[in-house]
């Protein structure tokens, strides 16, 4: 059974040291729990090593926490979630802490979060604790738990921050399945076409050659595409790899070249407008919770631009950002960046006159979120029947050039 050398602290909240058999990280929890530790994280002990080669492992190893992975909005909307309740439920935050850390399925929000209970314990502030691991706590949950602290309402603030990340989550989740759909039918057509030209097209050849007589032009230009790919099939397949990655490294480390792309994006057809909506509905969202919960405006608008998902609107909050920092309204701000769409110009302007911006930053997040559901459902109802047209077309002229030479057998005989 694996060992493990667990890091915890006690109720009097000193910190100790232990050693534990588990068969899973459940257990583990469990046997940390029942010896009356709050558990941080945990280190596998190499049985049958030497001790320079487990102190060396060990050494490798630290300053890394026990089962990483990446936190997504699900996992951070459960987190708050859990907390919240418990919160409300009127159990103690370190408690609290201790369980939600239990219970998380992301091993790495769980360790994460045994941590911030041991410096709650300490002494230091839920948020300052969390302000500590920007990697696994976003800045928008920071945020609410600060103010949340502030007025005594951090369940509702949590609750909040729940919610927010489950909408974030369907919004990210509807994009991918708006872009899925035409990668996969395109990979599929791809993948049919490149087998027809290196495996079918070859054995047609052979038998056309056979008759020594001219080919009819689309099958000629047919084979001729086979023969090229066959030759070069490896060369095709790296440049493909090599593409891929140089796009990659690209994309996320030159600013200029992912600003290039998103800007691109945004120009497209149809998706451009899918894009516009989904930033419009993050913003729309980042917004209303942050401003609802008592965060001021310019942070709320530093925390919104990070979250847009598109380089040329997040530069385009900064700009308001600053501009309202500076004094000026935050729709006049908006619409001297062109970015913005006059729709929530205008309803931004009536909140800031009429003293109901939270209110009007709701609607206009829900609106936006309602267009990017009818977006991507009128994308996928007018792309399938279009990709399908376009993959029967290029299969079936495939085929049709193909097979031109056998409708003409008695020519290519004679």
């Amino acid at each position: 059974m694996p060992k493990y050398r667990v890091r915890a602290y006690t109720e009097a909240g000193d910190l100790v040291e232990d050693v534990f058999e588990a068969p899973s990280f459940n257990d583990l929890l469990e046997k940390v729990r029942e010896k009356g530790y709050h558990f941080i994280n945990a280190d596998e002990l190499i049985e049958g090593a030497e001790p320079e080669v487990k102190k060396e492992k060990e050494e490798k190893k630290k300053g890394r926490t026990f089962f990483l992975g990446k936190v997504g909005d699900r996992d951070t909307a459960l987190f708050c979630r859990q907390l919240g309740a418990m919160v409300n439920a009127g159990v103690g935050i370190i408690d609290a802490l201790d369980i939600v850390a239990g219970q998380m399925p992301n091993k790495k929000l769980a360790t994460a979060v045994g941590e911030v209970a041991r410096d709650v314990s300490e002494g230091m502030s839920l948020s300052d604790s969390m302000a500590r691991r920007k990697d696994v706590f976003p800045e928008l949950v920071i945020n609410l738990v600060a103010v949340g602290e502030e007025t005594g309402e951090l369940d509702r603030a949590l609750m909040r921050a729940s919610e927010y990340y489950e909408k974030l989550a369907m919004i990210k989740s509807k994009i991918k399945s708006a872009s899925f759909y035409p990668i996969f039918v395109l990979v599929i057509a791809t993948v049919i076409v490149t087998g027809i030209l290196y495996f079918l097209v070859p054995t047609f050849a052979e038998i056309y050659a056979g008759f020594g007589a001219s080919l009819p032009l689309p099958t000629q230009v047919l084979i001729n595409m086979s023969n090229v790919l066959r030759e070069n099939i490896l060369y095709i397949i790296g440049s493909i790899i090599v593409f891929s990655v140089v796009f990659r490294i690209l994309y996320t480390r030159n600013y200029s070249f992912r600003r290039g792309v998103h800007k691109l994006i945004l120009k497209s057809p149809k998706f451009g407008d899918l894009a516009v909506k989904s930033a419009m509905a993050k913003f729309g969202r980042t917004m209303a919770t942050l401003f609802a919960s008592g965060v001021s405006i310019e942070k709320a608008l530093e925390v919104a631009g990070k979250v847009a998902g598109n380089l040329i609107i997040k530069e385009a909050v900064d700009r308001v950002q600053k501009d309202v920092t500076e004094g000026q309204a935050m729709w006049s701000a908006m619409e001297k960046t062109g970015q913005f769409p006059k729709l929530i110009v205008a309803m931004v302007k009536v909140g800031e006159e009429t003293g109901r911006l939270d209110e009007m930053l709701d609607t206009i997040a829900r609106f936006y979120e309602d267009e990017v559901d009818r977006t991507v459902e009128g994308l996928i109802t007018l792309i399938e029947p279009m990709l399908i047209v376009v993959l029967g077309t290029i299969v079936g002229g495939i085929l049709i050039a193909l097979y031109m030479p056998i409708f003409k057998i008695g020519e290519l005989v004679k």
